[in-house]
């Protein structure tokens, strides 16, 4: 079915609570055959006063809904205000608060902060496949500034600038355009390497600054260095794009968010590496790859808060 590619016609679309269960129903099933969740049966009836499937199995849970087996599962919030925020979170360019869902869809600000984070995890990329090619690496640091901080917590800091900071690692296809991101506890050699060796095929090009960390790459790769002390471009062999993105990056964290705790870091870089490497398509086609992730993920809130410890968020 035809989705909203504008903001008015997102308004009027999601305003139509049948069009917005259609849409859900499409999502969830796309080849158009509703099935039970906890079977498998497609011997469902729809249950139209209360907007539910039942299962004509007998058997446990057999009514359900749309949202059962999603991010939205066992949210009471409507369709029309999921769909809205999963517009608002897709197509803002630096992202958008917590505070301002809670303001524009008339949550609570901690109902909004929940559902930004289900959505995020809509858009995390599924597993990746080795590929070949030319790749720029690079490593940034997430945290507050010293000369911000009061003289108190600036006094505790010793080392280098990315001293108690988080640090994330940058993986950018040059073909592609498209950059893959993980929060990883240091900068050593096994950690920085790994993710490279992970991910890439061996023979390909890697493109990096002087970081001894980096060293031991050209025993599998075509390893070329660019020394920032001396120059930041020698032909092409440059980190100029994934440097670019640190900036989209830190923009819509410090920005937006103002304040992220590492321990959901990894949800922040899952929706800024979505929009990047979504930025050629249009509103409308965000929206849709952000439905396409729905399906088969949940995140309860005792997991996104670290309560529930059995299964990694």
């Amino acid at each position: 079915m035809d989705t909203p590619n504008t903001l008015q016609e997102a308004i009027l679309y999601f305003s139509d609570s049948d069009r917005c269960l259609a849409l859900m129903v499409q999502t969830r099933w796309p080849d158009g055959v509703v099935k039970c969740p906890t079977c498998g049966s497609d011997k469902v009836r729809f249950l139209a006063t209360r907007r539910l499937w039942e299962c004509k199995a007998k058997h446990p849970k057999r009514q359900f809904s749309a949202k059962v087996g999603t991010v939205f599962e066992d949210s009471p919030i409507g369709l029309d205000k999921w769909f809205t925020a999963a517009w608002m979170v897709a197509n803002c360019k630096n992202g958008v608060s917590s505070y301002e869902i809670h303001r524009a869809l008339k949550v609570t600000q901690k109902t909004a902060w929940f559902m930004d984070h289900r959505i995020r995890l809509a858009m995390r990329s599924g597993t990746f496949e080795k590929v070949a090619g030319e790749f720029e690496v690079d490593e940034s640091f997430i945290g507050g500034a010293a000369r911000f901080m009061h003289k108190d917590k600036k006094a505790k800091i010793t080392g280098t600038g990315g001293t108690g900071k988080a640090v994330v690692m940058g993986l950018l296809d040059r073909k592609t355009k498209k950059i893959r991101l993980r929060h990883i506890p240091d900068t050593s050699g096994p950690t920085l390497q790994g993710f490279v060796r992970e991910y890439v095929q061996g023979g390909s090009y890697i493109f990096s600054d002087a970081w001894r960390s980096y060293n031991g790459l050209s025993a599998d790769y075509v390893h070329q260095v660019i020394d920032h002390a001396e120059s930041y471009v020698q032909g092409n062999v440059h980190t100029n794009t994934i440097e670019n993105f640190w900036s989209l990056l830190k923009r819509g964290l410090k920005g937006t968010y103002i304040a992220v705790e590492p321990f959901h870091l990894s949800r922040y870089l899952d929706e800024q590496a979505f929009r990047y490497n979504e930025r050629k398509n249009d509103d409308g086609g965000r929206f849709r790859e952000v439905l396409n992730g729905l399906a088969g993920r949940r995140l309860t809130y005792q997991k996104l808060t670290g309560k529930d410890e059995t299964v990694p968020v």
